[in-house]
């Protein structure tokens, strides 16, 4: 009998050494843009998605002299509506635009709310196999130009055949199910959350640990003339409960879910520079973080609030690790249903204070794909603040049922007396 061919191929010796080390990745620097409000009177009505990238590119480079452009081994940018100024592969010509070398290739990705998140998981799976040694990862959302859903054209088989709820394709109707399917989680709850972040956050900017990541935004706006933004437009700081009691519900009549309690339209971008722990070392890079590991999960879409829970799950496992041993949560603030669901499951109280320090979506925004990078951004900072904190975490809901995690270690971790190593 004559072998096959793909038999014979499979016998051959493998041209790459079997003994390939993985290595390590860090988080050298991220930047962002202040974030604004979606709509014809946000900051950035009239500012270009591709050009709110190129700001962070050359915000990332400015800020790390030492490291030569042509060294960059590629550029991931997400989007999720990858049309008009969020299109053309947008990794790509943000680059080309930043004025990087056209020897650097770039890409764009899509993975909806973790767009950012997954062009930095992918470009870092590429450092550790070795085809790269350093990268930029980020991703841009201009709610404002591309509303969520606008061009979409879902298939009539997630209806006709239900492969899907419809409720599916609402966040905010998701939002609602998980309500439902946790009746724990009260309005109250949720309102007393969305209080809190908005609280965080304020102190978080009087203590100006926001400040350092962003990137000043020259706007014009018509009649007005030119504004450089230097700080998020979404913020309410001061909101009450009663504010919060006082609003409308959208997504069901005496339902819980309000714009209080869940995060806003927004426009913004952000960008990570990324390396090997080899390439950090060579060009005098600095540490901020070293990614353990990173996992996603995917669950039912019409309760897609639940996926941080199994994504984190998955990751702690591949790690080794349990969810005593995370010092830091940096969570998405989707929804604060979303946000709370986490806690209940893990046993974590609604005040815990290694979550979201700084406060998060509900307060700050989430220009959808761009979001990830933030959390890792404040994760750094924290770790930076806190020595005594060895791994966080930042995790995020995904829309049509999925969910991100990716596990941090600290680069200044030091073990104090009683502590574990």
């Amino acid at each position: 009998m004559r072998e096959r061919p793909f038999l014979l191929f499979a016998l051959k010796e493998p041209h790459v050494s079997q003994n390939r080390q993985i290595r390590d990745v860090v988080f050298v620097d991220g930047v962002r843009t202040p974030f604004g409000r979606a709509g014809e009177k946000g900051i950035y009505a009239s500012t270009r998605a591709d050009d709110l990238v190129v700001k962070c590119i050359r915000e990332l480079m400015r800020r790390n002299p030492q490291l030569p452009a042509a060294r960059i081994d590629d550029v991931a940018i997400a989007a999720t509506t990858q049309t008009g100024d969020q299109g053309l592969t947008i990794g790509r010509t943000a680059a080309l635009l930043a004025g990087l070398p056209q020897s650097v290739p770039g890409f764009a990705i899509d993975r909806m709310c973790a767009g950012a998140m997954t062009a930095v998981t992918t470009t870092a799976s590429g450092i550790g196999f070795g085809a790269y040694d350093v990268v930029i990862a980020g991703g841009v959302e201009h709610m404002g130009h591309h509303p969520m859903g606008a061009g979409a054209d879902p298939n009539p088989r997630f209806m006709s055949e239900r492969i899907v709820d419809p409720a599916a394709l609402n966040m905010g109707n998701t939002a609602e199910n998980l309500h439902d399917r946790f009746p724990a989680i009260t309005k109250e709850r949720t309102d007393a959350y969305a209080v809190a972040s908005q609280n965080k956050l304020a102190a978080a900017y009087a203590r100006e640990q926001i400040q350092p990541d962003l990137v000043p935004v020259a706007t014009l706006k018509p009649g007005a003339g030119w504004t450089v933004n230097t700080v998020d437009e979404p913020p309410r700081p001061g909101t009450t409960l009663d504010d919060l009691a006082a609003l409308r519900t959208p997504f069901r009549a005496h339902g819980r879910v309000t714009a209080g309690n869940a995060a806003g339209l927004n426009d913004g971008a952000t960008a990570a520079l990324l390396a090997s722990a080899d390439a950090a070392a060579e060009l005098g890079l600095p540490v901020k973080m070293r990614l353990v590991t990173y996992a996603f999960a995917g669950v039912e879409p019409e309760v897609m609030g639940i996926g941080p829970v199994p994504a984190t799950e998955k990751a702690l496992r591949l790690a080794g690790l349990t969810i005593e041993d995370i010092g830091l949560f940096e969570i998405n603030e989707a929804f604060a249903v979303q946000v709370l669901s986490f806690l209940d499951h893990f046993g974590i109280a609604d005040d815990d204070p290694r979550v979201n320090r700084y406060g998060g979506a509900i307060a700050v925004g989430h220009p959808l794909a761009s979001s990830g990078v933030r959390l890792m951004n404040q994760l750094a900072r924290q770790f930076e603040e806190d020595p005594s904190v060895r791994y966080g975490i930042t995790t995020m809901c995904i829309g049509l049922g999925m969910g991100a995690t990716v596990i941090w270690e600290n680069p200044h971790f030091t073990t104090t007396e009683g502590s574990a190593a």
